[in-house]
Parts: C-alpha cells; sequence; structure tokens
C-alpha cells in the first residue's frame, strides 16, 4: 500500500539516528520487488561454493534491489503545488487529449510526461494530496514508451485525483518496451497525501500528469525530476501564454 514520505523536521536520535543513516544511505526495497531479490539471493547463498552459480546470482540481487530501491523523500507542504510523481527526465511539456478514461474531457490539457529509465527509481508517488475518484486498467502495446502514440495505443493505468480545492487531475503510468507490469494500489475514494508511494511500473517506463486547463508547468523538457519533491506546477497560476507549449525531446527508450 501507500508508503508515508518522512515529515520534515523529525530527526531520529541514538540508535535511531544510526538506523535512520543506514536506510537513507541503502535504501529500503519495495514489497513489491521482494521476491525478485529473494529468489537470486537465495541462489547465490545456495550455491555459494560454486562461483559460476554465485556470482551471476548475487550481481542479480543486486541489481533488483537497486531497481526497486524505495528511498525516503520530503514532499512540498503548499497544497497548490503539483511534485514529480516519479523520478526520471521530463520528456514531453505540451498539451494533450487525456485519455477518455481519465474523464477530464475531450480537449487537450497541459501535460507532462517523465521518462523513467532502468536505472530511476521506479515507485510512483501521489503529485498532489486529495481523492482518488477512479482507477482504470486499459490493455494496450508495448511500443516504447518515448513515442507519441504510447500515450493512446500502450498499456496504462489511469488515477485520477480530486483536490480539497476541487481540482481534477489524472496521473497515467505508461507501459514500455521492457515494461510489462504496472502496480497501482489506490481504489476509487482513498484519501491520499503529496508524496505517498502508490504504485510502480516494473522496468520502464513513462508516466504523464494531465493539468486543469490554464496551469502552466514549472518544467522544462530533458530537466530531470525527483519523486514526490521536484515542482511540475502550481495550481491556480493563471496561464501566460497564449498558444499551447509543445516540447519534445528524443529518449532513450528502455
Amino acid at each position: 500500500m501507500a508508503r508515508r514520505p518522512r515529515p520534515d523536521g523529525t530527526t531520529p536520535t541514538g540508535a535511531q539516528h544510526l538506523v535512520q543513516l543506514a536506510r537513507e544511505t541503502i535504501p529500503p526495497i519495495h514489497p513489491k520487488g521482494v521476491p525478485f531479490v529473494a529468489v537470486p539471493a537465495a541462489v547465490a547463498l545456495i550455491g555459494r561454493k560454486h562461483p559460476w552459480v554465485a556470482r551471476p546470482a548475487a550481481l542479480a540481487a543486486g541489481a533488483c534491489a537497486a531497481f526497486f530501491r524505495h528511498p525516503n523523500r520530503v514532499p512540498p507542504v503548499d497544497s497548490s503545488i503539483v511534485a514529480a510523481p516519479a523520478d526520471g527526465t521530463v520528456a514531453l511539456v505540451d498539451e494533450a487529449v487525456p485519455p477518455p478514461e481519465a474523464g477530464l474531457g475531450d480537449q487537450p490539457l497541459p501535460r507532462v510526461s517523465t521518462f523513467l529509465s532502468v536505472f530511476d527509481v521506479h515507485v510512483q508517488r501521489v503529485p498532489v494530496s486529495g481523492t482518488v475518484t477512479s482507477v482504470t486498467h486499459t490493455p494496450g502495446k508495448f511500443l516504447s514508451a518515448d513515442l507519441p502514440e504510447a500515450s493512446s495505443d500502450n498499456e496504462r493505468t489511469v488515477l485520477g485525483l480530486r483536490t480539497a480545492s476541487g481540482a481534477d487531475l489524472a496521473v497515467v503510468q505508461i507501459a514500455g518496451l521492457i515494461a510489462r507490469r504496472i502496480v497501482c494500489d489506490p481504489k476509487p475514494g482513498d484519501a491520499l497525501r503529496v508524496g505517498d508511494t502508490y504504485g510502480l511500473i516494473r522496468f520502464g517506463s513513462r508516466v504523464d500528469v494531465y493539468f486543469p486547463a490554464g496551469t502552466v508547468p514549472a518544467v522544462r523538457v530533458g530537466q530531470r525530476t525527483v519523486g514526490a519533491e521536484t515542482v511540475l506546477a502550481t495550481l491556480n497560476q493563471p496561464a501566460t501564454l497564449t498558444q499551447p507549449v509543445s516540447h519534445t525531446q528524443p529518449v532513450s527508450p528502455t
């Protein structure tokens, strides 16, 4: 289920401090990743007398532990700020029609797409506090996530959110070439806080955020994002551009 971020200003002392230092140095593993780490680790342990077995298995366990790492983050306290839902690179800043299952209409809305490489943290975090209005999984293709048609053709899960002020947003997890399994834990009616961990995409790939009309994104293509910390936009900020902004930049596919 959703993991709460560490509250700002809660610094542990004594033995707790040592444990916290260890956790910050070696992030914990997301529960969904435990089987991927445990199996090769067990093989390495059982075959420890046979280097040709133990070494590859240990490397596989280490790689999976790094992939499924789940570091603590400190989200913004301003309720109008929309934070990045994932670590990665901003691949698109534009306006696009949201997926129909998002329930946001058929008009283009501001969108920020974050591309996740295999080296990024792959848990997804709630970008803004609110209530879950819908969760919809749509089967589809597994095209490279950096292609424009990936938004409409690829397998995806749409999480609808409504803030306390009534703003509606959609967060879309999109599978890619390697990513074939989307995990999304919340259910309609759940109350989530910004920074909560709500899901992951195994071994990929892309996360889109659709904002209310008039929202001005605060990031640019190519910028690195840190999940739950990087500011994507501020809600209720008046638009200063008269034409839709559209930036694209090739991103290496997973």
